[in-house]
């Protein structure tokens, strides 16, 4: 099953960034900055008490003209609405119940979504306590007082928060169908990639509604086996402001992704692969997610023989920190390729569950080191013992080694690349973790 969604609402300067970056330091499940991602993170995963969900920052940019300050508000708040299973409404002790307040309020109240209202800066609990109560007049709820700065009264609200979240269903648990999520800026022909993997395959089993998520999945059926695709196109939202639009593209990024076995990140072959697309893609690649890149609209590029090779390079170093990527150039409107990529799909999701021997994978490990010795620092050489695979999608491996400072990226990157040669795992990401193992006589 996929994460929960926790969302963070509330009007500029209520602290929603510091609650943000108090509830993701303070726990162990964060993502890891990837290149190419935004460095203003406004996801992370999130662990307490045993249970995981993701949590989303829907604080947008403060605008300049104080007339649409409202409509800023209700943007981000309708964000969460769609998206959330659980949304934090934080409100400022300091400042006190102001009128953009109760107008977030009114919205939550009406979405049928659970709502924990938060009352921050409230530095003594005691003192305080009757300066909270004025917050019961939003009619949503009880207040739950905290200091994001000081960090107190967390615990307590991750609690709440714990209460609220959805269980697993037990029909969403025993769904084997990959799942793909289909990904991309607005206007690159997300919709038009729906639209001819359906009209192609014209034995659609159902269209249904997504529980949670307010998305739309096609169920398709080729060649004998069923395909969930998760539809992302028609979510976007218009809105003259950019930077909210680009927030809103990672936020669905983020909860398409989550439900999802592989992504495919549609990219429009006439503007180019860019800094969002490598965004989009670094959300899939940290989660650990298979990977198509489709360059749509490849009908329309007037090509020569070094079209392909030019174009491959531009993504390669774009998406750079994700090179096992397969590439494929297609065209909703023509069809070209749409085919193609159900092999490409069922290649991605076996390499995403593919299981190597331990004693396999030890000889390819013994190997590698043979020709190309393990670095060295201050006289001390890395030893690498033996490596065992311990999970799937992606595939995780775990390697034993003498000390893991000695576990240079390069080195790490270059036993990646071996396995790679030898197994496959094609449009997937591998993951090795470096455990220490202390040996006698070492």
């Amino acid at each position: 099953m996929s994460k929960p969604i926790v969302a963070i609402v509330g009007r500029p300067n209520v602290g929603k960034s510091t609650l943000f970056n108090v509830l993701a330091g303070s726990r162990i499940a964060i993502i890891e900055d990837t290149p190419g991602v935004t460095r203003d993170r406004i996801y992370a995963d999130v662990e307490w008490s045993g249970r995981s969900f993701t949590l989303i920052d829907t604080g947008g940019i403060e605008p300049d003209a104080k007339d649409i300050i409202l409509s800023q508000m209700r943007e981000q708040a309708q964000i969460a609405i769609d998206t959330a299973d659980v949304i934090l409404f934080l409100t400022d002790f300091h400042q006190g119940l102001v009128d953009a307040d109760a107008k977030v309020a009114d919205m939550l109240r009406r979405s049928h979504k659970s709502v924990l209202l938060v009352v921050n800066k409230v530095d003594n609990f005691v003192k305080d306590e009757a300066g909270v109560y004025e917050f019961y007049n939003l009619g949503i709820g009880d207040p739950h007082p905290i200091s994001a700065a000081n960090r107190t009264g967390i615990g307590d609200l991750l609690d709440e928060v714990l209460k609220d979240l959805p269980q697993a269903q037990p029909d969403e648990m025993e769904d084997d169908r990959p799942k793909v999520a289909i990904v991309g800026k607005p206007n690159v022909g997300k919709s038009s990639l729906i639209n001819a993997l359906l009209g192609e395959n014209r034995l659609i089993v159902s269209d249904i509604a997504g529980t949670t998520r307010d998305a739309v999945d096609a169920v398709v059926k080729h060649n004998g086996r069923e395909y969930v695709f998760i539809d992302t196109a028609g979510l976007r939202r218009k809105n003259k402001i950019k930077e909210d639009l680009e927030h809103y593209m990672i936020v669905r990024a983020v909860t398409a992704v989550e439900r999802a076995d592989i992504a495919v990140l549609v990219i429009d072959a006439k503007e180019g692969v860019t800094e969002q697309d490598a965004k989009i893609a670094g959300i899939a690649h940290e989660r650990g997610k298979g990977i198509i890149v489709a360059v749509n609209k490849w009908d329309a590029i007037e090509k020569d023989n070094s079209s392909v090779k030019k174009f491959t390079d531009r993504i390669r170093n774009t998406l750079s920190f994700m090179p096992y990527a397969d590439i494929m150039f297609i065209s909703a409107k023509t069809g070209q390729r749409i085919q193609k990529l159900y092999d490409e799909i069922d290649t991605v999701l076996d390499s995403s569950k593919r299981r190597v021997a331990t004693g396999v994978l030890n000889e390819i490990l013994s190997e590698a080191t043979a020709m190309q010795q393990p670095p060295t620092d201050k006289g001390k050489r890395l030893r690498c013992y033996y490596m065992t695979q311990v999970s799937v999608a992606p595939p995780t491996f775990v390697l034993f080694v003498n000390d893991k400072k000695l576990a240079h990226f390069s080195y790490m990157r270059y036993i990646e690349n071996q396995i790679r040669e030898t197994f496959g795992f094609k449009g997937t990401a591998i993951r090795i973790l470096v455990r220490e193992k202390k040996q006698k006589d070492q």
